[in-house]
């Protein structure tokens, strides 16, 4: 058994700081690993295990998510570019994750340090029971000594269930983990206020979103091998650091450089305080069974973050859902502002909109005198933004 210590740090505030973090979560993507003729490159992935290794053995815990398992099974399958078609993606990615494992296992072994296969799709983080075995097994997995490497789980994930792109499911996996910062590695080394080959500068420090609404992020995917782009990037880098999680975003080439704590890439400060993993899975994985539609003011109230919500506030509401069922709060126009477990069916609140809790109670009885959504089960969409 091989058990580390690890630091204690576990506040990164700039990029110069990172060789002080207790724990990382690191995304590589297919581009930085494959190419579509060759499967693996063995010299693009040596280099990575080499830089993490050390990272490792300097005290710091990594999380790997690795894209690469699909365009790793192209070669062998005889396959020159990346199928459209769902089975052929899950087939060349049952394929392929096995060899991408055995060359990681072959590569960390050099150094002494075990790694772990975790797969997992969407639906394994939309129902807390498995949320919560995910973070029990991955946090076992670093107390351990062991570098778990994550992937989505493509040979049976299907449409309905995906996460899309490994760099949302960094992310997750970094608010699930309470990572001190989340690394995302493709073949790009910065985010641009403009194309390079038109003259763009590199962006190095991203203290609002709003900073990018007038950078043209291009169009997703990248050399045919992968699904992500700098849209996905951008769009985890956003969804991490306003959940106090700051993200850098550069090259796997830069790798070693990032991890020295060099100016490199560009760096999402953190935004606001922490969330809980409860608040994460709210906002972000629980599958939603309906909707509330809320007037003016009680939209308002909840996007305070400090009210429950009542049926006072309530206009009306949508599909069908069970009392302990997440639900989408929305304003008078649908725009989604936040999740919640609702406490009573789609059933019950009809009879109780737009009234008061003690009009409730007097006409359904004492048991309606709860929230319908409580405030401890309660997350915002967009906090910060």
């Amino acid at each position: 058994m091989n058990v580390r210590a690890t630091k204690t740090l576990s506040s990164i505030s700039s990029l110069r700081d990172l060789p002080q973090a207790r724990r990382l979560v690191v995304k590589v993507g297919s581009s930085s690993l494959t190419t579509v003729s060759g499967g693996i490159s063995h010299e693009r992935l040596k280099f990575l295990a080499d830089t993490l290794a050390q990272t490792v053995h300097d005290d710091t815990q990594i999380v790997l998510v690795s894209s690469g398992a699909i365009a790793a099974g192209l070669s062998p399958l005889g396959l020159d570019k990346r199928p459209k078609d769902l089975a052929t993606q899950q087939a060349a990615a049952a394929v392929g994750q096995g060899l991408l494992l055995a060359q990681y296992t072959q590569e960390f072994a050099k150094y002494d340090l075990n790694v772990g296969q975790v797969l997992l799709t969407a639906d394994d983080l939309m129902h807390r029971t498995t949320y919560t075995n995910a973070l029990r097994s991955l946090t076992r997995l670093l107390n351990l000594g062991v570098l778990p490497i994550v992937n989505e789980n493509d040979a049976v994930a299907t449409r309905e269930i995906r996460f899309g792109d490994n760099d949302r499911l960094a992310a997750l996996v970094a608010h699930l983990i309470k990572a001190d910062a989340l690394l995302l590695f493709s073949d790009v080394d910065s985010v641009y206020d403009a194309h390079p080959k038109d003259g763009g500068s590199r962006i190095s420090h991203v203290g609002h979103p709003d900073e990018l609404d007038t950078v043209d992020l291009g169009t997703p995917g990248s050399a045919g091998v992968g699904t992500g782009g700098m849209i996905t990037k951008v769009d985890a880098a956003t969804m991490s650091s306003a959940a106090g999680i700051p993200t850098l975003v550069t090259s796997t080439d830069n790798a070693a450089r990032a991890l020295a704590g060099e100016d490199v890439g560009t760096w999402f400060a953190a935004r606001n305080t922490r969330r809980s993993a409860r608040d994460v899975w709210l906002a972000h994985l629980a599958s939603a069974e309906g909707r509330l539609i809320l007037d003016a003011g009680a939209v308002r109230a909840v996007a305070d973050g400090t009210n429950s919500l009542l049926a006072a506030g309530i206009t009306a509401t949508r599909g069908e859902f069970e009392a302990g069922d997440a639900v989408e709060i929305c304003d008078a126009d649908g725009n989604i502002i936040g999740r919640g477990l609702v406490n009573y069916s789609s059933e019950e609140l009809p009879a109780m909109l737009g009234r008061t809790t003690g009009e409730i109670a007097d006409s359904l009885g004492e048991g309606y005198e709860k929230a319908v959504v409580h405030i401890d089960d309660l997350a915002l969409m967009d906090v910060g933004q």
